[in-house]
């Protein structure tokens, strides 16, 4: 089930707002639609949120110490599962699939790059734009062509040569095979073409 701009938003406030009423604070950092949605970079559907890192919040300030999502605390867990069932919404609405990265590592100074916002007891955390490229040409790498969300998010995105430089040699770190560099090197190529 694709999740709309607008009830992604709804989700997102009722699980805060949940949390709020209970007297519980949890933060989470998103990548992928979600975190491109939040931005304003697109206004399409997304099928979930993806959950790459948890932080710790604090009342006066912005939440600080990310780390690996796995295991959502139970409080978030609880207020998610409550809101998949208000809302009528697959029980993975947001998941932690994409925490997988951890094991091969962020892109450097990721955690230096997260856009905080609040709502009611749900701190989010969204990925900067240099790190989503780096993420959305990774995933990219997997589905080549100008058809395939991740490659049209990237676009989006608007990568400089730089950006695109950086986040293929960060990539190149992930994964050094062939096959991997060579669907790189065709996304990069469709990149570019968009820009003639």
């Amino acid at each position: 089930m694709d999740i709309s701009s607008t009830l992604l938003h709804q989700a997102l406030e009722a699980t805060g707002e949940l949390l709020r009423r209970r007297g519980q604070q949890s933060a989470i950092v998103v990548v992928g639609g979600t975190a491109l949605t939040l931005l304003g970079v697109i206004g399409r559907a997304t099928e979930d949120v993806d959950v790459i890192a948890l932080a710790t919040p604090h009342e006066d300030r912005p939440p600080t110490e990310i780390r690996a999502p796995d295991p959502l605390p139970d409080m978030l867990r609880d207020a998610v599962t409550t809101v998949a069932r208000d809302l009528r919404l697959p029980p993975d609405w947001l998941n932690t699939t994409v925490g997988s990265q951890w094991q091969t590592g962020l892109p450097p100074g990721f955690a230096s790059r997260v856009i905080w916002e609040q709502h009611g007891g749900l701190w989010i955390g969204l990925a900067g734009r240099f790190d989503l490229i780096h993420l959305k040409l990774y995933a990219a790498a997997d589905d080549v062509g100008p058809s395939s969300r991740h490659f049209q998010d990237l676009v989006a995105l608007q990568p400089t040569e730089q950006d695109l430089d950086a986040a293929r040699a960060w990539i190149a770190n992930q994964d050094p095979s062939y096959a991997v560099a060579d669907a790189v090197r065709q996304v990069i190529a469709h990149v570019r073409a968009t820009r003639r």
